[in-house]
């Protein structure tokens, strides 16, 4: 009888356990400061059906904001959360132990997919002379605020240029620099964000501007080859008011990334919802600036080591 009870609980346990639903694992997804760019990417992901969907599968997706870039970087990097967006940029110096003031290696991220680009915009007054970012030299301009992201950048493409010592720098944002552009307070300013900027349909409303070919100067210095994650970009012809033909320039891309542990199937299964029609559209319904995502245009700015489920889908796509 004791056998019995004992065969008879068991069978009872099993079938309680195998009736019970699956737990999901929870997959956090670092964003950036509340209401920038980097946490609409993960809240807009959070939040798509298809992505809440795999719940059922035992994946569950929550956002959590963090300082930005080099934040996402270093929490991938040691497991704190499983996905966040990072500049290219950033995750190629990280890898190779090149941040600036931080020499550790962080080598647990892997890409999974360009998300859009920004570019370097360097602006200047229509018959200034101004040709080239070696024409700065004793001119007062706008590097962007300091600590920010355009004024890392500018600090890094006017040192290659040999010019970062030899201009008079005015750390400040980017309508600030815009009015004090319009008021002969600066010869340039210099942005590092998506077009059209405010800031510059700003200064184009009260001079007439041009922007300099900022794409000749790193060609010519050889700036793609010591930075590859910089890609190549235009400026179209007709994005401000003067601006009638395109102006090459160069951009950084902001990726979506992965630490390199989380599972190949949830990565694929990620993209394989947020990479359709409905999906992109949904990206865009939340911020216009997600128009730059495309199946095509997946591993743009990508330079450093992707993910498994992510070289997956996307040779599946044909874009690898």
């Amino acid at each position: 009888m004791k056998q019995i009870v004992k065969i008879s609980t068991l069978l009872i346990v099993t079938t309680l356990v195998f009736s019970m639903p699956t737990m999901a694992k929870l997959y956090v997804f670092g964003g950036g400061p509340a209401g920038g760019t980097f946490q609409t990417v993960a809240n807009a992901v959070q939040v798509y059906g298809p992505i809440k969907d795999l719940a059922k599968d035992g994946v569950t997706i929550k956002t959590q904001s963090s300082g930005g870039s080099i934040a996402n970087l270093r929490n991938v990097d040691k497991g704190k959360v499983a996905f966040g967006t990072v500049y290219s940029g950033h995750v190629y110096l990280g890898a190779n132990g090149l941040l600036k003031n931080d020499t550790k290696k962080y080598q647990n991220v892997q890409a999974v997919a360009f998300l859009y680009g920004a570019p370097a915009q360097l602006v200047v007054k229509k018959g200034s002379g101004i040709k080239s970012t070696k024409d700065l030299v004793g001119k007062k301009v706008g590097v962007g605020n300091a600590g920010s992201g355009a004024f890392a950048n500018c600090e890094l493409f006017f040192t290659h240029m040999g010019v970062w010592d030899k201009v008079e720098r005015n750390a400040m944002g980017y309508n600030d620099a815009a009015a004090a552009f319009g008021n002969n307070q600066l010869d340039a300013f210099w942005l590092f964000t998506a077009f059209p900027s405010g800031a510059i349909i700003m200064a184009a409303q009260t001079n007439d501007i041009e922007l300099i070919d900022l794409g000749a100067d790193a060609t010519a210095s050889g700036f793609y080859d010591k930075y590859p994650y910089f890609g190549k970009i235009k400026v179209p012809a007709g994005t401000y008011k003067g601006i009638e033909a395109d102006v090459p320039s160069f951009q950084d891309s902001a990726l979506w990334v992965a630490n390199k542990d989380v599972p190949e199937d949830v990565v694929y299964n990620m993209l394989k919802a947020i990479f359709t029609d409905e999906g992109l559209a949904h990206m865009v319904a939340q911020k216009k600036t997600f128009k730059a995502m495309a199946v095509k245009k997946g591993a743009d700015g990508i330079v450093t080591p992707m993910h498994p489920g992510a070289t997956k889908f996307w040779k599946e796509k044909g874009v690898l």
